[in-house]
């Protein structure tokens, strides 16, 4: 059975391109909001557009774009009422972005540099704003940092940024300081809804990006000595009781799946960010990641002891909405995208540059619906989970001869793509 969580939250991945099996970037989360909030796929296409101006609906966050629009794939909310959130994609430029992994900055900080919750930038806004205006990973944290230094931000977030040679972790700590760390090409970090990034070499500018006078905004207010390494998590972060079975013991489970040669404690404030694994990664081991629920270890939530009193919050929720992985290598560039609860769902590889959306993943509203995939997804979860011990062999089957049906099918349209010369045709 899948645990139920009771507030928004995230849990994400980001491995370097000599730490995977085929060199491929990638990045991943799980989007975790709401139990019962369907999701679409959208390509959204290139496109040439004056005097166009962002206004948020969530708050009042506004901002004049670019005239020209890069094409870009998402997967927005049903409805916009609250917000765009579209949460994910990659752009005509092989970038990708995620965004967020919700945080937390502790009082000390807040006191002297709170939030714009008015008209700061929030999560809903921030793919939109963003994605479909970058070339690169760097230059996706440099442009949402100089919205954060313009406009403020109204919360705090992580923001995973790939392209097709090195990935990018960024954490917004207050309402205008951010720091953003390059992951190692050998090394995946997971996280986990709490500030991850550690010490900060100010003069490594190849893997280190700042927000201006983030050490003088530290050291005036007093919030750090100067003659300590300077480590983000400790300064701008929290390290509450609640971290421990909340947050912690997420990134114990995922860097227990990859680097199991390493023994650690999750209810540890002292886990790394930056892990190197003990084998290359497949996109299935990512895939595995983000459907933990303490699989085959004492927490695990399908054991009947721990139904209704988890130790701790696992990686795969309830509350998932979809979870997504957005792989780059070379020319090739994948939006695996699973509706729902990952660890009951699969991932399907959608080709993000295409023109033509499946019908089911363009329908889904607040009311349950064959002919929407967030729908029937999330409809298998709650059968199952009404009686996991008698149907959760027949979940995994099915899993299974799935998954397999859709590797041959990418490895066979491949194929079939690289030896397309109409342009015009790759794209639909």
């Amino acid at each position: 059975m899948i645990s139920p969580v009771g507030r928004s939250s995230c849990t994400s991945i980001l491995i370097g391109k000599k730490a995977t099996v085929d060199g491929s970037v990638i990045i991943g989360r799980n989007e975790d909001a709401k139990t019962a909030w369907p999701k679409h796929l959208a390509f959204n296409q290139h496109q040439i557009k004056k005097n166009n101006i962002f206004k948020s609906k969530d708050n009042k966050f506004q901002i004049t774009l670019p005239n020209e629009r890069f094409s870009y794939s998402s997967t927005p909310e049903w409805i916009d009422k609250y917000g765009v959130f579209e949460e994910d994609g990659i752009n005509e430029y092989h970038v990708a972005m995620s965004a967020t992994e919700s945080a937390y900055a502790n009082d000390r900080v807040m006191a002297v540099d709170p939030f714009d919750e008015e008209k700061g930038i929030l999560e809903e806004a921030m793919i939109t704003v963003v994605l479909p205006f970058i070339k690169s990973a760097r230059e996706g944290v440099e442009r949402l940092g100089k919205i954060v230094q313009e406009h403020g931000a109204a919360e705090a977030d992580g923001i995973l940024f790939a392209d097709r040679d090195e990935a990018w972790y960024m954490e917004i700590g207050s309402g205008h300081h951010y720091v953003a760390q390059r992951i190692p090409d050998d090394s995946y970090a997971v996280v986990a809804n709490q500030l991850a990034i550690q010490v900060i070499d100010f003069s490594d500018k190849k893997n280190f990006i700042t927000s201006p006078g983030i050490q003088d905004f530290v050291y005036q207010n007093n919030l750090w000595p100067k003659n300590k390494p300077f480590n983000f998590r400790l300064i701008f972060g929290t390290h509450d009781d609640s971290d421990l079975t909340y947050n912690t013991p997420r990134v114990w489970s995922g860097q227990k799946l990859l680097t199991p040669s390493v023994s650690q404690d999750p209810e540890s404030f002292d886990l790394p960010f930056i892990r190197k694994p003990d084998h290359p990664i497949s996109i299935q081991e990512a895939q595995r990641v983000l459907s933990d629920h303490f699989n085959g270890t004492k927490y695990d939530l399908t054991n009947s002891k721990n139904e209704g009193q988890p130790a701790y919050r696992p990686i795969a929720v309830a509350t998932t909405q979809e979870s997504h992985l957005l792989q780059l290598r070379d020319e090739d560039m994948v939006h695996w995208l699973a509706m729902g609860i990952a660890a009951q769902s699969v991932y399907i590889p959608f080709y993000p540059q295409g023109t033509q959306v499946p019908t089911m993943f363009k329908y889904g509203k607040e009311e349950f619906t064959t002919n929407s995939a967030y729908w029937v997804f999330k409809m298998a979860s709650v059968l199952v989970d009404r009686n996991w011990s008698k149907y959760a062999t027949n979940l995994v089957n099915t899993q299974k001869a799935t998954n397999l049906a859709l590797n041959k099918l990418r490895v066979d349209y491949d194929k079939k793509l690289a030896q397309e010369k109409d342009n015009a045709k790759k794209l639909i």
